[in-house]
């Protein structure tokens, strides 16, 4: 399996996946014009890490904003995670949030249930987003 890196850009987050490490980050902006073309690759990955992937993943994320078909996109995201998860592995997913952002914090709660994934929520300072 290969590694993917997305550089952000102004509409797109940072995406990092290395399957070697079992760790994957997504951080800052997410509103491209086609969320379903841009998740893509990850998504794609995420499937073949379910197949062929390490003991443990660790999934760190950091939005400062998401529109709503990034939201459904994650939402993919965090089924693939589930999967991943039912199959034995160990999950960790950190849920990084600035301070005072409760719509963000309320958005990670929502996958937290709507999934059944365990989530944990840290805040961080602005700058660190």
């Amino acid at each position: 399996m290969e590694k993917v890196f997305i550089e952000p850009t102004r509409t797109t987050p940072m995406i990092k996946f290395d399957p070697d490490e079992g760790l994957l980050e997504m951080k800052g902006r997410s509103s491209p014009e086609n969320s379903i073309r841009f998740y893509k690759k990850i998504l794609d990955s995420l499937d073949e890490y379910s197949k062929f992937g390490g003991e443990e993943l660790t999934t760190n994320i950091a939005f400062e904003y998401f529109n709503t078909s990034s939201s459904k996109c994650l939402f993919d995201v965090f089924k693939r995670i589930r999967k991943i998860e039912n199959s034995g592995r160990k999950i960790t997913i950190n849920w990084f949030y600035e301070e005072g952002d409760d719509d963000m914090i309320e958005a990670g709660e929502d996958y937290s249930n709507l999934l059944d994934l365990d989530f944990n929520f840290k805040e961080i300072e602005e700058d660190d987003l």
